[in-house]
Parts: C-alpha cells; structure tokens; sequence
C-alpha cells in the first residue's frame, strides 16, 4: 500500500511512525502540551530528530470530557503552530489533526500540510468529505461515536467489531462516491470504548486489512494501558511501546505517538524480524 504525499509515494511495506504535537493547553498528557513559539519549534525538531516519518499537529484536545473550543481559537492555534513548525522544518510531512473542514481547508492551502486527521471520519462536519476531496490529500478516518465531550457515554454495542466495520464500509463508500480513494483506517483506540473493548479489537485489528487501506493505531499512554498495569500516565511509555510492537504484529501500518524514539526502536526491531525470516 502507497499514499501520495505530495506527489511522493509513502510505501506502507513498513511501518512509519507519527509523532504528535500538541498545541492544547489540556491534552491529557501534560508533558505532550506546547503552546510557545521556543516549545513547539523544538518539539518539531525532535520528532524529526528521533525518526518520525509524519508529524500530527492538534489544536483541539480530544481527551474524553475536554472542553468544547471554538473554529475561530482552533484554527488561530493551527495557524501558530504550523508556522512555527514550516519555518524550522519545510519539507516535514504535517498531518494535522482537526474534525473541522474550514480548519483542514486553512492547513492544506495556506500552509501546506500533507495530510488530514479526523477523529470523526466526517461525522462531526458535513462539509469535511467535500473538502478532503476537493483537497486531495490522504485523510485519516477514525471510529468514534458522538464528540469527545459525549464519547464516554456511548459505550453500548451489540457486536463491536461488527459495528466498526459496517461505520468505515459506509465511509469508505461516501468518499469514494467524491472521489477520495486515498484513506487511511483507525480504529479509534480509546474512543467510545471501554478497556475491554479496546483490547478485543486489537486482538482482532487483522481483519481491518479487509478494507485494504493504511491502519493507523494511537495507544499512547492511554487509560486502556494504565488502568491495566495501574500506573499513571507519566509510567505508561512501556506499555505503550508494548502494544505498538504487538499492533504490528497485527498489521498496524502507522503508529500515532507521544514518544517517537521508543517507536521507532521497536518498529526497526520488528523490520529486523520480519527481515529473518
């Protein structure tokens, strides 16, 4: 599987790894927040550093229960940021993650970024499908129901893999429709899903290969991880890097993190295995 960025070929053969850069005052992980122009140059620079292929750059906490902000402070904060970012790295390949179309619209022509990540898949603005379209960039379609002050209230499902996957058949035929063939799948991990449920789609994430699309997972450093190994959120990294080693076991294409150099560590390891066989 390809993906054209920019009129480059990303080849998903192996894994990449997205590093996230948070321009929120209330991302659930503190040490993942930066607001200044010195902190988000310099984050940018490490994620580069540590081999981050994607950086994903949000302006809008998606934490359940984060608090509602408006386009106009969304897209002000996406503005600074991607300017900052653009100026310290041009050629950096910039996912930015926003469910409003006026925001992706704003990212791609104004400042050049490469792809969109929607934590709605379109649900959340009617407008985003036509956009994405008309912008022709890779988008990210994620699982989820409701919006992230309304998620953790929906946690009901008769048969949860089967839900999932009748959601992004019904999105996949709706951009299609547009002309969108470039979409890559995630599964929502943390999204109107309890620990449990996380868990049982990750032991099945294979059967998402069904939609022969790229499969972005994000674990990083969420509840799924420390309710289990009853740690905090500062003493999640290992469990983090455990279960992006076994997502890609299970056909994770893209893995979304906080920590880019733990990341690519087990990402090089699991292209060393794959290499031995």
């Amino acid at each position: 599987m390809t993906s054209n960025i920019k009129g480059k070929l990303m080849d998903f053969s192996t894994p990449k790894v997205m590093g996230i850069l948070n321009i929120t005052p209330d991302s659930f992980y503190e040490g993942s927040r930066k607001q200044t122009e010195k902190e988000i140059a310099g984050r940018t620079v490490q994620i580069l550093e540590e081999g981050a292929e994607i950086i994903d750059l949000g302006g809008y906490s998606s934490r359940p229960s984060a608090a509602f902000v408006d386009e106009k402070e969304e897209i002000r904060r996406i503005c600074f940021g991607l300017e900052i970012l653009f100026r310290e790295a041009p050629d950096a390949v910039v996912s930015v993650d926003t469910f409003r179309s006026e925001v992706a619209k704003i990212a791609v022509e104004k400042f050049g970024a490469a792809i969109i990540n929607d934590i709605s898949a379109g649900g959340l603005d009617e407008k985003m499908f036509e956009t994405i379209a008309d912008l022709k960039v890779p988008y990210i379609a994620m699982h989820m129901k409701g919006n992230p002050q309304t998620m953790m209230q929906s946690l009901e499902y008769e048969n949860i893999m089967r839900e999932i996957f009748m959601y992004f058949a019904e999105k996949l035929d709706r951009l299609r429709l547009l002309g969108v063939s470039d979409v890559w799948i995630d599964p929502g991990f943390g999204f109107s899903k309890t620990t449990e449920q996380n868990y049982k789609i990750l032991e099945k994430l294979e059967e998402f290969r069904i939609f022969e699309r790229p499969i972005l997972v994000g674990f990083s450093r969420k509840t799924m991880i420390r309710e289990v190994l009853g740690v905090n959120t500062a003493e999640s990294l290992n469990g983090t890097t455990a279960l992006n080693m076994y997502s890609l076991t299970k056909g994770a294409n893209i893995v979304r993190v906080h920590d880019v150099k733990a990341a690519v560590q087990a990402v090089r390891l699991f292209n060393k295995i794959n290499e031995s066989k």
